[in-house]
């Protein structure tokens, strides 16, 4: 085959590979198919699959529905209409997958096209469909890979991006038996480089933002390649886009795994970086992957040393919640990177990043709460707090919390309270409180009290507090104490996720 109309030249050796299926991002080839008919399927089918997606910003706007459709087509194949059909078919198939898309990302199912279904969809991520489905099947049967890497990028030294390489080869190589050589030669079994908008696969790249790399599954000639958009800011730390953390994801898909929907994984579809400390492999990524290939001998042994994290379960009998809020007609429960939302007027609960809702707002919190006055959240850690109106952080923020008059003892707030009725939030501290006059934007004079005399029944330091119905809700360890502020006395003590519907 020769390398008109896009297609690359099959490489000389290539590694067996189960089935020997071709495959290309966003679509899954039948058992059969060969390297050049799946390709220019790919490329004929145009605007569904290959097109970047386009741009917008702010809230709900005119062009935002063409940019979401644009999206839940490329990632969660919706088939649009035309505007005729669609006004004689009605909205129910774009709010039926605008649904599936924020139940994928732990959001509210509104089936509304709302601020923060948007500011999702355009989180960098993944170029491989949400709705791809991978094979049982799709895996290399040679534990002993090669790869090579062609391109370059401005702002990354050579070494420094072979390093990012061999970093995220190796994550993989921990936990299966699979071994990673580099080599200089096309002859290699997986290709991985940098190109730019249309380079010839039929997923061209969108520039800056957006679409940030996408991978093969394995299968022969192009199957399991990986290719990195050149325009993107790539580092080798937090700021721009992790290279490292892109290509540990994208060899994944190399390796034949498909997206995951537990937000905690590295095969989550957007992009979430934070430090290489909390970047691993979760549990459900580990056992993902040693189903397609088994475990590396010394796995046992690494697991006792750094066990994979997992992702909280809101049904956990032992949850404890770092701090707990209401905002609007939710109450939110946060929990190191993530938070549970729950709304009156939906049953479900899904789970997602504090940082999907408030990228300026750091994971880990001590406590949060919501300042209905000023339609403001406010979030805590250490001895400093954020301030955010709708999902922007507001100007000179973060501060310390002594500018709220906290003394300079107080290290950190271990829960904050909102008193809508009063105008006034409580901030707890060990087993003290102090009364903040959101009126006057001064603490109340006379405090700090002990909890224990300003909350008869509470005799503890608390982990989190939030007001809902009438009632104050204090959470200690994985439990909670509904609390009567009127009659000050504890009316019952249930488990933590009770809220959670568990």
């Amino acid at each position: 085959m020769t390398q008109g109309a896009g297609c690359r030249r099959h490489r000389g050796r290539r590694a067996s590979m189960h089935q020997g299926r071709t495959s290309a991002p966003g679509l899954l080839m039948h058992s059969g198919w060969t390297s050049t008919t799946g390709l220019l399927l790919l490329l004929l089918l145009g605007p569904s699959l290959a097109a970047p997606l386009p741009q917008t910003t702010g809230h709900p706007q005119d062009g935002d529905r063409a940019f979401a459709e644009a999206y839940l087509q490329k990632f969660f194949g919706y088939e649009s209409h035309h505007s005729r059909e669609r006004r004689s078919c009605g909205p129910d198939a774009f709010q039926a997958k605008v649904r599936e898309m924020q139940r994928a990302f732990g959001l509210l199912e509104s089936g509304e096209l709302n601020g923060e279904t948007l500011a999702a969809m355009r989180r960098p991520r993944c170029g491989l469909s949400d709705a791809e489905e991978f094979g049982p099947l799709m895996r290399w049967t040679n534990h002993n890979l090669t790869y090579s890497i062609e391109g370059s990028i401005p702002k990354m030294r050579p070494r420094h991006v072979r390093k990012a390489f061999r970093e995220a080869w190796k994550v993989w190589a921990e936990v299966t038996p699979l071994q990673f050589r580099r080599r200089a030669r096309r002859e290699a079994d997986i290709i991985v480089s940098f190109n730019r908008r249309d380079h010839g696969d039929g997923a061209s790249f969108d520039g800056s933002g957006g679409i940030l790399a996408h991978a093969f599954q394995p299968g022969k000639g192009i199957g399991g390649d990986v290719h990195f958009d050149a325009e993107e800011d790539w580092t080798v730390n937090s700021k721009g886009y992790n290279l490292f953390a892109v290509a540990t994801h994208e060899f994944g898909h190399t390796l034949g795994l498909p997206h995951s929907s537990d937000p905690g994984a590295v095969m989550y579809p957007s992009y979430n970086f934070v430090t290489h400390t909390d970047f691993l492999l979760s549990d459900q990524d580990v056992r993902d992957i040693q189903k397609l290939y088994g475990i590396n001998p010394n796995f046992s042994a690494l697991k006792l040393k750094r066990p994979p994290p997992k992702t909280p379960e809101r049904c956990d009998p032992g949850l404890v919640f770092d701090a707990v809020s209401g905002m609007q007609q939710e109450i939110v429960f946060f929990k190191d990177r993530f938070m549970w939302r729950t709304h009156p007027s939906f049953d479900s609960i899904g789970v997602t990043f504090l940082t999907s809702l408030w990228p300026d707002v750091p994971s880990y919190i001590d406590a949060a709460y919501e300042d209905v006055e000023n339609g403001a959240m406010l979030f805590f850690k250490g001895n400093q707090y954020w301030k955010v109106k709708g999902m922007t952080l507001q100007e000179n923020y973060p501060r310390s919390i002594s500018d709220l008059g906290l003394p300079p003892s107080v290290k950190a707030v271990d829960a904050a309270l909102h008193l809508r009725d009063k105008r006034h939030t409580v901030f707890f501290s060990g087993r003290d409180c102090w009364r903040y006059d959101n009126a006057r934007s001064q603490m109340m004079e006379g405090y700090p009290k002990p909890i224990a005399h300003e909350w008869p029944g509470i005799d503890t330091s608390v982990d989190a507090a939030v007001s809902s119905n009438g009632f104050v809700y204090f959470f200690k360890g994985n439990n909670q104490y509904e609390y009567d502020p009127r009659l000050k006395y504890v009316k019952s003590m249930t488990p933590a996720n009770k809220w959670l519907r568990c």
